[in-house]
């Protein structure tokens, strides 16, 4: 993947997480804020959970930052997977989210 992919592919990811959590607020009438500046997003729960997705160009890297710890995804050619073996982004995302809320949460990107 070149550059331009991938920050093309990072900014759909960046707006697919921050569309949903409008969703989440909107019609599930979860208290989810959210705050971009460029390449970082913040997801900040109710309860004080924040969760930062954001990415690293020159690793061509997407990172994820949360109370359950930090996690670093690489693009598979199909998936962002965990570089240290784990689930994809999408499904640790819907997790913590979901943990974050007390509801059952699908983040997809």
């Amino acid at each position: 993947m070149n550059d331009t992919e991938f920050h093309t592919r990072a900014t759909i990811i960046l707006d697919a997480i921050e569309a949903q959590a409008d969703h989440w607020f909107e019609k599930l009438d979860l208290d989810v804020e959210t705050k971009r500046n460029g390449n970082v997003l913040n997801l900040i729960f109710e309860n004080g959970h924040q969760v930062v997705i954001n990415s690293q160009a020159p690793l061509h890297e997407m990172w994820l930052a949360a109370r359950s710890g930090g996690f670093h995804y690489r693009f598979d050619g199909r998936h962002w997977k965990d570089t240290r073996g784990g689930t994809d982004l999408h499904d640790t995302l819907s997790a913590i989210c979901s943990e974050a809320t007390g509801k059952t949460l699908t983040v997809e990107l």
